[in-house]
């Protein structure tokens, strides 16, 4: 019996994990339909945010029905509520990345971002996608040494970001307030992935040691 109920436990874990492949794809699609003004991907990446919608859903009843038949203690019940929070992390990613998406159908059949742009936003994007998937390792290793490396990888976005707020205050600004206003948009909403990914291996690193380590 309690080999079912650990093998229920992986299976969570793995759920979670595939839920975070779901989001580096959407991150990345979306990043690439914004920057080629592709309506079709944009469109697609905005429908599949409710297939993971659903998938955290069917998650969470895995992990309700664990706490009510199983009656956890200790590191199973530290690893039951760590997921429930994470399966949150991942949805909020998943909107974010339909968010991106949604600027890109919003200015169709205008590009959203001149091309002189182009090089911040596929760097926040990449940086944004990289720590999805290194979420996704934390899962799978629960090593906490890759959870630490995410909140490095962290430092990353605050300095595109800090870049982009410079450009955006430059008295040469030539863009205008409409590119301005899509720009800070998308600048908040990679920050946000890269912050769930970073909520994420803090929760690894509670499970794993039982302490959760302080917010930078």
């Amino acid at each position: 019996m309690r080999d079912q109920y650990h093998q229920q436990l992986d299976e969570v874990l793995t759920e979670l994990e595939r839920m975070t492949g779901i989001v580096s794809t959407a991150v990345r699609r979306s990043t690439s339909a914004l920057l080629t003004a592709d309506l079709g991907t944009a469109e697609e990446v905005i429908a599949a945010d409710s297939q993971l919608d659903l998938a955290g859903e069917v998650v969470e009843e895995k992990i309700f029905d664990l706490m009510a038949l199983q009656a956890p203690v200790a590191v199973e019940l530290r690893m039951l509520v760590a997921a429930l929070r994470m399966v949150a992390d991942l949805e909020r990613m998943g909107d974010l990345a339909a968010h991106v998406a949604k600027i890109t159908r919003m200015r169709y059949p205008a590009a959203a971002i001149p091309v002189e742009l182009h090089g911040l936003i596929e760097d926040m994007g990449r940086v944004a996608q990289r720590m999805v998937d290194q979420a996704g390792e934390v899962i799978k290793t629960r090593d906490v040494s890759v959870a630490q490396r995410i909140e490095s990888t962290d430092d990353e976005m605050d300095t595109l970001r800090s870049s982009q707020f410079r450009q955006m205050m430059d008295a040469a600004w030539p863009y205008g307030v409409e590119v301005a206003v899509d720009l800070a948009l998308l600048g908040r909403y990679y920050e946000r992935i890269a912050d769930h990914a970073v909520s994420m291996a803090q929760r690894i690193i509670f499970l794993v040691t039982g302490e959760m380590p302080a917010s930078q």
